[in-house]
């Protein structure tokens, strides 16, 4: 491992400790996403009177919006182990079977970015899900057989950004699927809030606003502006974060009122100036800004997209008269 990567790792490590340390561990501390709440907790209550594992799982929506938060949760509630991995890391069938086999009875599996994984591995998921039991093939040719693994009844719970490439028969197998959306920023100031609080940190109902304003509608956003702005605080307030003290940190920050950044702002530039509003393709955007396409596609377009700022349409992305009023600019007729 290079110096780079081991960098990268600590830091990693660093900011899932922090969203650790701030992540609520029941409903009542979890704010936000009031009909997934509601049915959820409604679920748990159910299954714990019938004395059964919930059942499985799904949650899709954008980054940061406490998918991995409501999943533990979900296991402090019922009163078992979380086992967390990722979609990606899954690779080939033993490392499920692995996992599934050193499961407790009622555990809940946490898979992040489950539409990352392996379709030899999603299709063992079919039976693990159903049947509580793996078929697993020994040795090869004229030698092999199926041995099958009985599994304790356990809960799946699956996160995703990108619901549409879940195949069909594993969404099915779940019997929740939960869309989380975006924030309102007297939420976000509700949970900004409360995390300066379990950071020892003082801030009026100003600056905690401002701060909610300028997350994006989402809460890791929030928090990691937060910690910004904790630190301006610290050196030229004495601690305490008002609205002055959080809008000049941010200005410091090159994140505007609307809550658009840098690259929010290059994204609109090159649609708005370098291509006359649109339409122009995403890979063209992503190469005129030196950005990938899935990260402009992922990261920066949901948001802007929610906020009217661009269109996508069939010929490409088009900016919207919104975008040029954010950018000072004269929208020219075509």
């Amino acid at each position: 491992m290079n110096a780079e990567s081991r960098q990268s790792e600590e830091l990693n490590r660093r900011n899932s400790a922090f969203d650790n340390r701030l992540r609520p561990t029941d409903f009542d501390g979890f704010v936000g996403q009031r009909k997934v709440r509601e049915r959820m907790l409604l679920a748990v209550k159910a299954a714990k009177e019938r004395g059964e594992p919930l059942d499985h799982v799904l949650f899709s929506g954008p980054p940061g919006l406490g998918k991995t938060t409501l999943s533990y949760i979900l296991g402090e509630a019922m009163g078992v182990n979380v086992k967390t991995t990722s979609g990606p890391v899954i690779t080939k069938p033993g490392d499920l079977a692995g996992l599934l086999t050193s499961l407790e009875p009622g555990d809940i599996v946490f898979i992040d970015e489950i539409h990352r994984m392996a379709k030899t591995v999603e299709e063992y998921l079919y039976s693990a899900m159903e049947d509580y039991a793996i078929d697993i093939m020994l040795d090869q040719g004229p030698n092999a057989r199926s041995v099958r693994l009985e599994l304790p009844r356990f809960t799946l719970v699956g996160a995703t950004t990108r619901i549409g490439l879940i195949a069909a028969p594993l969404r099915a197998r779940f019997g929740f699927v939960n869309r989380l959306y975006y924030y309102e920023p007297a939420q976000l100031a509700e949970i900004v809030r409360r995390s300066a609080s379990k950071l020892a940190v003082d801030i009026d109902g100003d600056g905690a606003l401002e701060i909610a304003r300028r997350s994006r509608g989402t809460p890791r956003i929030a928090n990691n502006l937060l910690r910004r702005v904790r630190d301006y605080a610290q050196i030229n307030a004495d601690n305490f974060i008002t609205g002055e003290v959080a809008e000049s940190s941010l200005a410091l920050l090159e994140i505007d009122p609307h809550g658009l950044d840098d690259m929010d702002r290059r994204i609109l530039e090159t649609i708005c100036v370098k291509f006359g509003g649109g339409p122009v393709g995403l890979s063209t955007v992503a190469v005129s800004v030196g950005e990938e396409p899935d990260t402009i596609e992922e990261a920066y377009e949901p948001f802007l997209i929610m906020e009217g700022y661009i269109e996508r349409t069939p010929k490409g992305r088009v900016a919207t008269p919104l975008a040029y009023d954010r950018l000072g600019l004269e929208q020219q007729e075509k």
